[in-house]
């Protein structure tokens, strides 16, 4: 059983939202957001351990940080990073690494996971996926994490579950009503009194050939492209095929493409300390705090008379705040920002310049 499963890890994201120290030449994947001596793609492999064998690990990535993934994950097989020759979003990179892993195992299961997200408690990360494994082995069921709300968060897509009656199958699995975008605060706060509306974590798990029989009911037009360029995969022809091929690709997530389309979707509602680490708070939350409420990450920071602030320095600036309250402060490469928590959302409109 264990040598039909698979993980996909999907890095090819930009991460601007992270600036200064994302960048697009270098995004937060691979960068030690967390102060902790690995990148967050580095942590996205180690919370699986043994789970996979290393022939079985999947990275999907864009062409320019090829060379990044091989440098941070030497473990992973070359042959296993598959490259995108431009972002299409992540219908398009699922659909890559489904075709390619149904060549060398037809009856594989999968399970795809963003390479940019936190989990706190791995033993229960784990067990959540070797239960869900086990759900979509025997079923063609197409199954996503679900993640208990403990705030109304407006960041976060939401998933609608129906928790009259489980799945026969698997007494903690139940089937979806409908997806839901993110929401407006009154929205969310109405979500979570409701008590059956989960945080889209974004990981899925299914069979190989459930998820490339939804891609040829629903998205029939990737489908083709990635069957045509079948007989080339594991050959020296692949790469120039993709690049060819891949930018044909409707640019659309597995979400709108699949998930809210077809009928046999479930959730697995999970509860393991789970953050997508999209924002400067969402950092902030995951992050120590001192006494008066200051995350730091960094070893030459002071504060005097200050709170609720984060600070990023990790290459080791020193940085002093005095009297400051509820900002970002972040360094790298001699970029430097500092706004309050509350304008966060202004960042992108500078990170191209």
């Amino acid at each position: 059983m264990k040598s039909s499963n698979h993980i996909v890890i999907m890095a090819g994201g930009i991460g601007s939202r992270f600036w200064p120290i994302s960048t697009t030449d270098c995004p937060k994947q691979f960068i030690d957001v967390l102060g902790c001596g690995k990148s967050l793609l580095q942590l996205t492999l180690d919370r699986f351990g043994d789970m996979f064998p290393m022939e079985n690990v999947w990275v999907v990535t864009s062409a320019k940080y090829a060379d990044m993934v091989k440098e941070q994950l030497p473990e992973v097989p070359n042959e296993n990073i598959l490259l995108e020759p431009c972002r299409r979003n992540t219908a398009p990179c699922i659909a890559y690494a489904a075709w390619k892993i149904k060549k060398r195992d037809p009856n594989a299961n999968m399970v795809v996971t963003p390479s940019d997200h936190f989990v706190h408690d791995v033993v229960e990360f784990r067990r959540v996926i070797e239960s869900s494994l086990k759900f979509v082995a025997d079923s063609d069921a197409i199954l996503t994490l679900g993640i208990k709300p403990t705030r109304p968060e407006t960041g976060y897509g939401y998933i609608e579950a129906v928790l009259g009656t489980s799945s026969l199958a698997n007494k903690e699995v139940f089937r979806v009503d409908s997806f839901k975008e993110k929401p407006e605060l009154d929205v969310a706060k109405a979500y979570i009194a409701r008590n059956n509306f989960y945080w889209n974590s974004g990981i899925f798990i299914w069979n190989v050939q459930t998820i490339v029989n939804a891609f040829r009911v629903y998205q029939a037009p990737i489908a083709n492209l990635f069957e045509s360029m079948l007989p080339l995969m594991y050959t020296d022809a692949e790469q120039s095929a993709i690049d060819d091929k891949f930018p044909e690709c409707r640019n659309i997530s597995v979400d709108y493409a699949i998930l809210e389309r077809a009928e046999e979707v479930f959730v697995f509602p999970a509860n393991f300390g789970w953050s997508d680490l999209g924002t400067w708070h969402s950092l902030y939350d995951r992050t120590p705090h001192d006494l008066s409420g200051n995350a730091v990450i960094g070893n030459n920071v002071e504060l005097c008379e200050s709170s609720n602030c984060i600070v990023h320095t990790a290459q080791n600036r020193r940085v002093v705040l005095i009297g400051m309250n509820d900002c970002i402060v972040a360094e790298h490469d001699g970029d430097l920002l500092v706004c309050r928590m509350s304008e966060e959302g202004r960042i992108k409109e500078f990170t191209d310049k």
